[in-house]
């Protein structure tokens, strides 16, 4: 997918009204106040020395950080907003909302929007789950505040 097309996505998934249940949609999953759209999704890394997932890591950082500038250009600059602290919280037992708590233990950091006019929350992050597993670029739209 393009830039133009993620960003038709995390727009569309603006004005789409949040399902009741958790669940998965045709983008990615879902559930009560929020959307994660997987917008695009590597190869796993079983059999790789760390080069090509080093590559990947750095490749995805800079597909957010182009969409980043797409979304600037809608609603301003970014506030980066680690999670590190709100997995922190969610290993010590502290309930945090989704989908706030699930992104924790795989997004380290978002770039993090207000969407003005659609009063929702549009985050982008890079995720990856283990160092074999593959890495995915991923837009947040949510009613939710962040923790």
């Amino acid at each position: 997918m393009t830039s133009a097309q993620h960003l038709a996505t995390i727009l569309r998934l603006c004005s789409e009204d949040f399902p009741r249940e958790h669940g998965r949609s045709d983008v990615g999953d879902a559930g009560p106040g929020y959307h994660i759209a997987e917008l695009a999704t590597s190869e796993e890394f079983w059999e790789d020395d760390g080069t090509a997932r080093e590559e990947t890591a750095e490749q995805y950082e800079a597909d957010r950080d182009g969409l980043s500038v797409l979304l600037t250009h809608r609603w301003g600059p970014p506030q980066v907003f680690s999670l590190s602290s709100v997995l922190d919280r969610t290993t010590d037992g502290e309930d945090i909302p989704e989908p706030w708590g699930v992104l924790s233990g795989h997004v380290p950091d978002v770039h993090l929007w207000k969407a003005t006019g659609h009063d929702r929350w549009v985050a982008l992050g890079v995720s990856q789950w283990d160092k074999e597993l593959p890495f995915q670029l991923l837009a947040v739209i949510t009613e939710i505040d962040p923790p």
